[in-house]
């Protein structure tokens, strides 16, 4: 009898090495000796576990990563990258498919989402001097994915192939033709000819459902790793103390006595998900989205908008060609390229 008592117990703890206890001592070597929870720190500041130190968004970032993962796989199922089949999908799939009108929008709300949150967790780094050294590079590596967002949402955004969807592209695409020498180039590479057509869908829905996502989740992986071996939450805590004025004293002993990563972090990681999850489905279920007439090349909507991540770098396109669409874009991005290799002030208080 007792040992059917204990089989729960055996299951459980066959999933890990080290079995589970209760000691504090004990859990940082449970966390290490598991595939999963190795990506933690042993030990975390507790300063860092208070939601006003990175307000989550790294967290919420990636949650929403995965509900794009998921819900753009059961959308495949559906859909067909080919003009007109693609709208008769997206009808389809709003007003026949169970579901799958909330399906669509979920995909949507969080793609909107993971914009906004990366570009806030972007802000967050910047104001709180987190991109300092020896966090320099996965700096870089966290624009890059601000970029990979973007990227993700902009070829997302033709797929519905109806009016809104195709001329946001066609305005967009457009810009590229204020940058020299490559211009032509960049143009065809990405429509695969001179306006958007059956090539540009089809070049859209791979870069969306395949080398972008996988692009993404790789460097998503390499940069927890790096926050992990760069001093994580825990170095981040202290340097942002503005007390804190030179490098030595940025990483104190006291570390030691923080908080065990597991359970306590796991625990706050699946929290956070399950709230992005339900926010996510509550917008969705909230605001549903439309679905314009059909693509048509011969009838431009007046204004013919770009996404709205990008109707700011169209404005500044319509007032100068060269400084909106190549100056002040590249210099932008040129100086957040170098902003942790120009400043030296050792306080991370941005």
């Amino acid at each position: 009898m007792r040992s059917l008592i204990d089989v729960p117990g055996r299951i459980r703890d066959s999933f890990f090495r080290e079995p589970h206890t209760h000691r504090r001592r004990g859990r940082p070597l449970r966390a290490i000796d598991n595939w999963f929870l190795h990506i933690h720190p042993n030990r975390v500041s507790e300063i860092s576990l208070r939601a006003a130190t990175t307000l989550g968004l790294g967290l919420i970032s990636i949650s929403l990563f995965l509900v794009l993962t998921v819900s753009g796989i059961l959308l495949m199922f559906y859909y067909v990258p080919a003009v007109p089949d693609a709208y008769e999908r997206m009808q389809d799939l709003i007003f026949v498919v169970p579901f799958g009108r909330l399906l669509r929008d979920v995909h949507r709300i969080a793609a909107e989402g993971m914009v906004v949150s990366v570009l806030l967790h972007a802000l967050r780094v910047f104001f709180t001097g987190s991109y300092k050294r020896p966090r320099e590079f996965n700096w870089l590596v966290g624009l890059g994915l601000l970029t990979l967002s973007l990227a993700l949402s902009f070829t997302g955004y033709l797929l519905p192939w109806d009016q809104l969807s195709y001329w946001a592209i066609t305005v967009s695409a457009a810009i590229l033709d204020y940058y020299p020498i490559v211009a032509g180039t960049l143009r065809s590479l990405l429509l695969g000819g001179r306006s958007v057509g059956q090539e540009a869908l089809l070049r859209f829905y791979v870069l969306h459902v395949f080398f972008l996502p996988a692009l993404t989740g790789i460097l998503i992986a390499y940069h927890m790793w790096r926050v992990r071996k760069d001093g994580g939450l825990a170095a981040q805590a202290h340097v942002h103390d503005p007390a804190v004025s030179t490098p030595k004293q940025s990483q104190p002993s006291s570390d030691r006595s923080g908080a065990p990563s597991y359970p306590l972090l796991l625990w706050m990681e699946v929290s956070v998900f399950l709230a992005v999850v339900l926010v996510v489905v509550i917008l969705a279920w909230s605001f549903p989205g439309g679905l314009g007439p059909v693509a048509n090349v011969d009838h431009p909507p007046n204004p013919a908008k770009a996404p709205w991540y990008f109707v700011g770098l169209q404005e500044l396109v319509s007032y100068s060609a060269v400084w909106g669409g190549v100056i002040v874009p590249v210099a932008i991005l040129g100086l957040s390229f170098l902003l942790p290799y120009l400043d030296r002030d050792p306080r991370g208080i941005g």
